[in-house]
């Protein structure tokens, strides 16, 4: 969302940081933005050239005392950086890790100076706000959530990419209106039919079917354990192994990591060992148990939001489809057949024609049934050792 703001609309950020420098008094300012945004940092950088030859940006501003300009800091893309104080250490050209507060950078910040930091979407919005009027802004949103956000809408869904929609807007008006509706595996759509929505980014949490009219705002959100975050929105269809997606993003918070703080480094990394555990299949009761455990620890003794908020997808979706995980463990099955392996091989019916290969072939006798007629694979006598499909020459034995 932010790069979309940086290319389509740079004066717009531009504008905001001079009102932000001239509410608070500052004569500098920067702009961090990740170099794998190459466009984005060629508008950033026009727009700054324009607003200094127009005498928007320099000494003595129109003739005022205020002086102001504008740096480019093009960053490694660090997803940690996002944390306030690791922000500021890579612009000083130290490495990219939070430190403890306070000191707040309002206090002492970049450079040791007090310094306001604001998200590229905040920015763009204060001239929006200046010009509207804060009154007539305040229309728009909620009570306590004031005005619009933008939302990366992505995942199963007909309509992909960026919407911008005032705050209390339903998922039912976000997914079945604006994205067009769920899609299913093969694209189909399927209404508002999901089996999760993951709001936030990686550090987010899930919404379910008993959150299509949930009003989306801070407050709200928080409540039922999830967040506006990054403002990410990946809709999942029924077909979605919520195991899986909570290892995915474990997997990214895992490789993101400073390493700076023993929770946050050790606690991720054992958190995503156990979830490949339960999603091989290998796990026990008592790795569940540890996986909450390790969760609450991380959660609450993290250094910075990276390691407060890395659990967040485990605890979600543990709240959600906690019997997801049971079947993975107990039942050693994945229910929506997504994890490799678990999943078991078996017999279509109307491509078997009884010749009964596969039968003779299996090395645990996991396959019967009478000549002539289609076999049966009982998979609680499987070892999903394949012999079975390969010697199949009609194709009847599949995994999945």
């Amino acid at each position: 969302m932010d790069r979309c703001i940086m290319e389509g609309n740079a004066h717009a950020v531009i504008e905001g940081m001079i009102i932000c420098a001239a509410a608070i008094g500052a004569s500098v300012g920067y702009i961090y933005v990740r170099m794998e945004y190459p466009l984005a940092v060629k508008r950033l950088k026009a727009a700054i050239q324009m607003a200094r030859e127009a005498g928007f940006l320099g000494k003595n501003i129109f003739g005022s005392k205020m002086n102001f300009d504008i740096n480019i800091m093009e960053g490694a893309g660090a997803f940690v950086c996002g944390e306030e104080t690791a922000l500021m250490a890579s612009i000083e050209g130290r490495r990219g890790m939070p430190t403890l507060k306070p000191p707040f950078p309002a206090e002492k910040g970049l450079f040791g100076k007090p310094t306001v930091i604001n998200n590229v979407e905040t920015l763009a919005t204060v001239p929006v706000i200046m010009r509207m009027g804060a009154a007539e802004y305040a229309k728009l949103g909620t009570e306590k959530s004031k005005g619009t956000k933008t939302f990366a809408l992505t995942g199963h869904v007909a309509n992909s990419g960026l919407i911008e929609v005032p705050f209390g807007t339903t998922l039912r008006k976000i997914i079945g209106e604006i994205g067009g509706g769920v899609i299913d595996d093969n694209g189909k759509i399927i209404g508002t039919n999901f089996k999760a929505v993951q709001i936030g980014g990686p550090s987010g949490g899930c919404l379910t079917q008993k959150h299509l009219d949930l009003p989306l705002d801070y407050e709200q959100l928080q409540a039922a354990g999830a967040m506006i975050g990054s403002g990410g929105l990946v809709v999942m269809n029924p077909n979605t192994c919520m195991v899986k997606i909570a290892r995915f993003f474990m997997q990214f918070t895992q490789n993101e990591s400073c390493g700076k703080c023993t929770p946050c480094r050790e606690g991720t990394r054992q958190m995503l060992a156990l979830l490949d555990k339960i999603i091989d299949g290998k796990a026990e009761m008592a790795d569940l148990e540890l996986l909450e455990q390790l969760a609450a620890v991380v959660k609450s003794s993290s250094l910075c939001m990276l390691g407060k908020t890395a659990p967040n997808p485990i605890i979600s979706t543990l709240a959600h489809f906690r019997d997801e995980y049971l079947a993975h463990i107990v039942d050693k099955r994945c229910p929506t057949n997504q994890c490799e392996a678990l999943q078991s091989y078996r017999i279509i019916p109307d491509k078997c024609k009884g010749c009964s290969l596969c039968a003779k072939k299996c090395p645990v006798a996991a396959i019967t049934g009478t000549v002539g007629k289609p076999f049966e694979l009982d998979p609680k006598k499987c070892v999903k050792c394949g012999v079975c499909a390969g010697s199949c020459k009609f194709q009847a034995i599949i995994k999945g």
